[in-house]
């Protein structure tokens, strides 16, 4: 007779590992992430327009990690099968922008693969951040030792902008031309048509301008969003745990010791004798800022109803490729942007969501 004792000892109950479910918000952030580079004003902005190649590689490393830890090797086999042809496959025209970002996207997936091989005891934004410092750090020893320098990254980043934007402008004069009869009308009727090619020439420069001084922080933020989509989507596919779940936007925040950086960037930025380093500066506060700025969002959708804040956040993004509404929608988007970084920075201390939850 078995002892019930004795069998509960030998064999304990085995608790399924948490696993995400649903794909709906999922596939929207994926789709956002794809499109959203592609508005003009954004495309003059981001360092990389075409996000799936960031996304392929990432989800090929988690693919490569979950295989190792059990998953199936078909998956891991196709996924990188297909980060290899993506990464592989010569860009049309060819520019030396498109291969700096190839390299940057193999660097992030092999080091955030290694990252989840040994550390699997972190949370992913921990693993994140530091699969994203070991490749600034491997690709600033590139810069120094390799055949493409930081002055040289610099002139190609700011060319690639430059593309854009006359990519853009020729778009836009196309269409013009087309539809000369129309535009005619529209502009006897809105006098901002008849100089809007341009205004918005004008207004893409000042733009890449942004993008070009602030160019690092920005990309490193591209990169995280692709980490994070990644992360999710494999553990959808997969049955093979690399980690914790993605918690909701509502529940986002990170070790309040990362507010040295903003404060270091706000250092450097305000101090005279540091003006050598203003832009290291400059990435500083736009990368811990944009951090912040998602926290707060993360205490704004914790209070207001659920689903609320991303439909505010998308009318906002369709709205800036609206060219009558687009002034509106980025002093609305600037506002709010300020908003939540102020939020995030006082849930450092203040903690709002512990404070008071909501009832509903």
């Amino acid at each position: 007779m078995t002892d019930p004792a004795a069998s509960a000892t030998t064999a304990p109950a085995i608790t399924p590992a948490p696993t995400e479910r649903g794909w709906g918000k999922l596939v929207l952030a994926i789709v956002g992430f794809f499109l959203i580079p592609t508005i003009p004003q954004l495309r003059a902005l981001l360092p990389v327009d075409q996000t799936m190649l960031l996304f392929v590689p990432a989800l090929a490393a988690c693919s490569l990690v979950g295989w190792w830890a059990g998953g199936r090797a078909f998956m891991a086999i196709a996924w990188v099968a297909l980060a290899v042809a993506m990464t592989a496959q010569p860009s049309v025209p060819p520019n030396a922008f498109s291969n700096l970002v190839r390299g940057w996207t193999l660097l992030l997936a092999g080091s955030f693969g290694l990252v989840c091989l040994f550390g699997d005891r972190r949370p992913l934004f921990s693993r994140a951040i530091l699969a994203l410092g070991i490749t600034l750090v491997i690709g600033a020893v590139m810069s120094l030792i390799g055949p493409v320098t930081i002055s040289q990254a610099t002139k190609i980043v700011a060319d690639e902008f430059s593309r854009r934007n006359a990519m853009t402008m020729t778009t836009m004069n196309a269409f013009i031309q087309a539809n000369a009869k129309l535009w005619s009308d529209l502009s006897s009727k809105v006098l901002s048509f008849v100089t809007l090619p341009a205004d918005t020439e004008k207004e893409l420069g000042i733009i890449s301008g942004w993008g070009l001084a602030v160019f690092p922080a920005l990309l490193a933020l591209q990169s995280l969003a692709a980490l994070a989509l990644a992360w999710a989507t494999y553990h959808r596919l997969s049955r093979a745990r690399l980690g914790a779940p993605l918690r909701p936007l509502k529940e986002f925040r990170f070790n309040d010791q990362l507010i040295w950086g903003l404060i270091v960037g706000l250092t450097i930025v305000l101090l005279p004798t540091l003006a050598t380093i203003r832009g290291v500066g400059r990435n500083l506060l736009t990368f811990f800022g944009a951090l912040y700025a998602v926290r707060g969002f993360g205490v704004l959708s914790w209070f207001m109803a659920p689903g609320s804040l991303g439909v505010t956040l998308s009318v906002g993004f369709i709205m800036l490729a609206a060219p009558v509404l687009q002034f509106f929608a980025a002093l609305v988007l600037m506002v709010l942007g300020m908003a939540a970084v102020v939020l995030g920075l006082g849930d450092t201390w203040a903690d709002w969501r512990n404070r008071t939850r909501p009832t509903s």
